[in-house]
């Protein structure tokens, strides 16, 4: 995507815990909107492979995670991780890591992620339709700063990191800022 662009309309199929449900699996299934995630917010959306694989929960999460008062300082209000995996997979995934401040987006039949451009091909990993790994700065849905890996392409022989990584963002939004407040 180019920076300007609106992010596209999809739905997201998420599982949220409902205690009213009871029993050993209290969730509901909760249909969400790209409004209800960007709408009137500046955020930082990034997108990566894979749940539970090493660069992804390694760097890029635990990055973003641990980082989030300095992004909030730089006027974040919320990060989103998305990734072309169900919200089951995605549920299990931010249990695992801990996550308190990076809120999960399921992409799980990868629509979102065709739209923006970013689905790619990874079946010489076994992993089939996947995101290709980018970061953005989203304002009320426009896309404000694009941070895309080089080399996008089915089936990569690599997994590109460092154009989206939390340091890169960060340090962007901070240029940013500084340039604002000159």
């Amino acid at each position: 995507m180019q920076t300007g662009a609106t992010l596209p309309q999809v739905t997201f199929q998420t599982r949220v815990r409902d205690d009213s449900i009871g029993g050993d699996n209290p969730f509901r299934w909760d249909v969400k909107t790209t409004a209800d995630f960007f709408a009137g917010k500046r955020v930082v959306l990034f997108a990566l492979p894979g749940a539970f694989t090493p660069t992804c929960s390694t760097f890029q999460l635990p990055g973003f995670e641990n980082g989030f008062a300095d992004f909030q300082a730089q006027g974040i209000d919320e990060i989103y991780c998305l990734s072309v995996n169900d919200a089951f997979v995605m549920n299990q995934w931010a249990k695992a890591q801990g996550l308190k401040n990076v809120k999960i987006i399921p992409d799980g039949s990868g629509e979102f992620t065709r739209r923006v451009g970013m689905l790619v091909r990874k079946d010489n990993l076994g992993f089939g339709l996947r995101s290709w790994r980018y970061a953005a700065i989203v304002n009320d849905g426009k896309i404000e700063a694009w941070f895309e890996e080089p080399g996008l392409a089915d089936n990569h022989g690599e997994d590109p990191y460092g154009v989206s990584s939390p340091e890169t963002v960060l340090n962007w939004l901070v240029e940013a800022n500084a340039e604002v407040a000159a």
